[in-house]
């Protein structure tokens, strides 16, 4: 066997070593003991194991298993951030975004969870999208709608929900109440009230869908009772027009 087959094997090896590691201590989480799974990801973060050190920047950031210190999860996810984790980048946004520990900064969240979307971070896509979409500016719409779209495809239900309001407003795109309609449906059946909410909406007016007050109201009240305050607006206007509280 060669040198460059010994370092190839000796590579392996170590990897193989990691994920074991990296394993164990998501059983720890599983389990709920942080404690645990902060010892295993220790030595691995100072080895330079960006996920590792993700996972204690967190820890840090939301006080699992450890007192909450962000000035340690900034320290550590910024690492993690720099050595590429879309994890990391993305958990650094969300401080940079809130202002924990750093002074605040659209900008800079912007930028670590646009790096951290193109690695294909769905949960960072859905944020990034939702950033170009509330700053209100028009020439942003087409690549929210991207993002949107990605983070929708990933099984990310707020971005279908989303993706509805954004064909029935037509922002970067045309507006399509049928499309609007399917989304909103995607978003209900993933599980995010809002959707059921505009659905019902959509279902009351008949907007992209076949009118029915009856179900519109049925799915407002659902939507509703779990928790959405999208669907308060329409509710008295459905019961006024399903038969069933005529």
């Amino acid at each position: 066997m060669g040198w460059l087959d010994r370092l190839r094997g000796k590579e392996r090896s170590e990897a193989e070593d990691v994920s074991a590691a990296m394993g164990r201590a998501a059983e720890a989480v599983a389990q709920g003991d942080h404690r645990a799974a902060l010892a295993i990801w220790g030595p691995l973060a100072h080895a330079g194991v960006a996920r590792a050190q993700n996972n204690i920047g967190a820890c840090f950031a939301e006080g699992l298993g450890v007192d909450r210190d962000l000035a340690l999860a900034l320290r550590w996810l910024t690492l993690a951030a720099q050595s590429g984790d879309p994890v990391g980048q993305r958990n650094l946004a969300a401080l940079y975004f809130r202002g924990d520990g750093v002074a605040q900064s659209d900008e800079e969240a912007m930028r670590l969870y646009r790096l951290s979307a193109e690695q294909g971070d769905a949960p960072a896509q859905d944020m990034l999208s939702w950033m170009l979409l509330e700053g209100g500016r028009s020439e942003d719409h087409p690549e929210a709608l991207r993002w949107a779209q990605a983070a929708a495809e990933a099984g990310v239900e707020t971005s279908m929900t989303r993706l509805g309001m954004m064909f029935h407003d037509a922002l970067g795109v045309e507006r399509d109440a049928a499309a609007a309609a399917a989304w909103w449906q995607r978003g209900m059946d993933a599980g995010d009230p809002d959707s059921e909410a505009m659905l019902g909406a959509a279902t009351l007016l008949g907007q992209g869908v076949a009118a029915d007050a009856e179900r519109a109201l049925a799915l407002l009240l659902a939507a509703e009772s779990k928790g959405s305050r999208l669907a308060a607006p329409f509710i008295k206007a459905a019961r006024a027009a399903s038969p069933a509280e005529a």
